[in-house]
């Protein structure tokens, strides 16, 4: 296993990222746009195992619902020609290697499952904040896809009643640019390092979106935490490095906890260890697993 050397890929909207894993450590490559065809997904993917002698095999974060056991990825994402057929199979005898598949954000909880900051623990929810909410369940180590492989999409959790708005709508940095910059209706697109700045300058419209978009969040962990009651919950993707963050998550949800009389709960809430590569060493973990 050591001397394996095993080409990492992260399926993305808009890039592909990828990099060499050997000697117990990640080596990453240069990110490359999406293609736009199946086809020409695997004539890139070619040109990376021929040009880095790839020979152990090709690990894969992807978007989707992966059934890991066929090989085949369900649900819608944006990347559609990745669906609905046995796309485990027709790669690995495309690139004459073997190729492992596994969601993304199962990806990013896998990388902390066996490296980051939930290894070792007996259970874990892990909540991936980027365009969406995802997320990954680990009980003992392994993840919990669930039966239907929604286990721990977090973001499809209903936080509206009237309006059947989901934590991915109202807990995302995306959506939360989208109702600034829909409000302030200045025909500027605001990025959420913007709104974060007009805040800071004292802009009351920035205040309040951002702490509807804490109070949203803090309400989806609320819920993780009463309904699986984990050692922890990671908080991961890249609004995650915000040193604000943290603190003003762990404040609200202690006060639900207060609130509704769940004092007793003790919330270990931290950032995810791995930040870009998570997607990259997880897709490995999921690979050397299947080698097994």
């Amino acid at each position: 296993m050591l001397s394996q050397k095993i080409l990492a890929i992260d399926i993305g909207g808009s890039a592909i990222k990828s990099g060499l894993w050997g000697n117990e450590a990640l080596t990453e490559l240069p990110s490359y746009p999406t293609p736009k065809t199946w086809d020409e997904m695997k004539a890139y993917l070619k040109l990376l195992v021929e040009e880095h002698q790839i020979t152990d095999g090709v690990a894969i974060s992807a978007p989707g619902a992966v059934n890991v056991e066929e090989g085949v990825i369900y649900g819608v994402s944006a990347v559609p020609y990745l669906h609905r057929f046995p796309i485990k199979q027709e790669l690995a005898d495309f690139l004459s290697v073997p190729v492992s598949f596994q969601n993304d954000a199962n990806c990013a909880a896998l990388a902390e499952i066996w490296q980051g900051n939930a290894k070792g623990l007996e259970s874990a929810a892990l909540m991936i904040i980027g365009t969406g909410i995802g997320g990954g369940i680990a009980i003992n180590g392994k993840l919990r896809s669930g039966t239907n492989l929604f286990g721990g999409e977090f973001g499809y959790q209903v936080m509206n009643d009237d309006t059947l708005e989901t934590l991915s709508d109202l807990g995302s940095p995306v959506a939360m640019s989208k109702r600034f910059s829909n409000i302030k209706a200045d025909d500027r697109s605001y990025t959420s390092k913007e709104i974060f700045d007009l805040a800071e300058a004292g802009d009351e419209l920035a205040q309040e979106q951002i702490d509807y978009f804490y109070n949203a969040l803090s309400i989806g962990i609320y819920n993780i935490l009463v309904s699986l009651d984990p050692d922890r919950v990671l908080i991961g993707g890249g609004i995650s490095t915000r040193e604000d963050l943290l603190f003003n998550i762990e404040e609200r949800v202690q006060q639900l906890l207060l609130k509704k009389g769940a004092k007793e709960l003790k919330a270990s809430i931290m950032p995810c260890k791995f930040l870009s590569q998570a997607n990259l060493i997880g897709a490995v973990y999921q690979f050397l697993e299947e080698q097994d």
